[in-house]
């Protein structure tokens, strides 16, 4: 199955602004940095000269900034994707993504091998700022309730057990995810695929320890259905 991954990356290059730069007179920024050919900087009392076009200001801020790079997480493109023009494949929103990383780790506290559909239930619920978690919250459906409900179902995972770094997706879970993909893709309306979908992905898998707790909830059919009809209004923005 292919798989979307996601990545993040975010440079910070304070150190490298906060150095007191200056050339043979006044330092001055310019529109185009190609002009500065050669800078004087005082670190750490040593003057340092490079050039803006030689290696060695390449190494410089290689060494002066912050890098981080992040897969947030990889999540499937459905079993219609291999006959679905890649222009037109849906991608994950951002929230869907942040609720995902959530779902793991929510798991691992829970010191459990996998992510599972109540999982993903969670991890949506703690990311809180979401279509589907303030839907689910309007009707009583809260992280602390659901927690408790999902612990009572699969029971707490022993203490001193360490959980993957990254916990697998369970059959269902992944099922649920495929769902989400798939009706997204089969409604043509274009756009994202959100936390709802997720949720109603989760739903679809009946006998799922998040379809249990979900209805221990009172969540039920009619509420999956007026879930829909609401995220499938022509006017309706999720997430």
């Amino acid at each position: 199955m292919a798989v979307q991954a996601i990545s993040t990356v975010a440079a910070t290059s304070k150190s490298i602004n906060q150095l007191n730069c200056r050339g043979t007179d006044s330092f001055l920024w310019t529109k185009n940095p190609l002009e500065l050919k050669n800078l004087q900087c005082k670190w750490l009392g040593t003057p340092i000269k490079f050039s803006l076009q030689s290696k060695n200001f390449k190494q410089f801020l290689s060494k002066q900034c912050t890098i981080r790079a992040n897969v947030s997480f990889v999540l499937p493109r459905g079993k219609s994707e291999p006959t679905v023009p890649i222009e037109k494949i849906p991608k994950w929103s951002a929230k869907a993504v942040k609720s995902f990383t959530m779902a793991e780790l929510e798991a691992r506290k829970l010191k459990y091998d996998t992510t599972g559909t109540e999982a993903l239930i969670l991890g949506m619920l703690i990311e809180g700022t979401n279509f589907a978690s303030k839907y689910l919250m309007a009707n009583s459906i809260t992280l602390l309730k659901f927690r408790e409900e999902a612990i009572k179902i699969l029971g707490k995972g022993d203490v001193f057990h360490c959980s993957p770094k990254e916990p697998p997706l369970t059959e269902d879970a992944q099922k649920a995810l495929d769902w989400a993909f798939d009706e997204k893709l089969k409604s043509g309306n274009g756009g994202e695929i959100t936390t709802t979908h997720v949720l109603l992905g989760v739903w679809a898998q009946q006998g799922s320890p998040g379809y249990k707790v979900l209805a221990a909830l009172g969540f039920n059919d009619e509420k999956a259905k007026e879930l829909e009809n609401i995220i499938t209004d022509p006017g309706f923005v999720d997430d």
